[in-house]
């Protein structure tokens, strides 16, 4: 499995609250949450962001609440993976719960910049910045996981397993 898009950049502490703000939490629809993700942190992104896209961050990306709304809203938005230097246990695992591919890889998350386009290997990890020609090795999924996100998430996979 693979992405390749346009990189869209935030900072340390992306807490869930930037990432959907509470206001919207009464719908579950991923089209009408897609609508404002990341809104309180950057007003533009729904607009720039196209099917394929990355999003890279730093330390601590999707900290706060445990609501699944944050990574419904980044996966319906168009966004293929996110790259962080770290990630919050409870967003980490309801990213994967929803077949949202998240990598962590510190070196990546500090030197690609926003407007870089950047490809991933899901099965080796690698990370390539085709902008800047440089390579990075984040942490590849296990074949487990993998096949909970080509579900498209983890009830998927459960219900083929049936």
């Amino acid at each position: 499995m693979k992405a390749n898009g346009t990189v869209h950049k935030y900072g340390d502490n992306v807490d869930t609250d930037v990432i959907i703000p509470a206001r919207y939490l009464n719908s579950s629809d991923p089209k009408e949450l897609a609508k404002h993700c990341m809104e309180d942190i950057d007003k533009e992104f729904v607009a720039k962001v196209k099917s394929g896209d990355i999003m890279v961050a730093n330390k601590n990306f999707g900290c706060g609440s445990s609501r699944e709304h944050a990574p419904i809203a980044i996966k319906a938005a168009g966004v293929s993976c996110v790259i962080a230097e770290t990630f919050a246990r409870i967003f980490y695992r309801n990213a994967i719960n929803i077949g949202l591919p998240i990598i962590e890889c510190p070196q990546a998350a500090k030197e690609i910049q926003a407007g870089d386009t950047v490809e991933i290997d899901f099965d080796s990890g690698v990370i390539t910045d085709v902008t800047s020609g440089k390579t990075y090795q984040g942490q590849a999924f296990p074949p487990f996981m993998q096949k909970i996100i080509a579900a498209e998430g983890l009830m998927n996979y459960i219900n083929t397993k049936g």
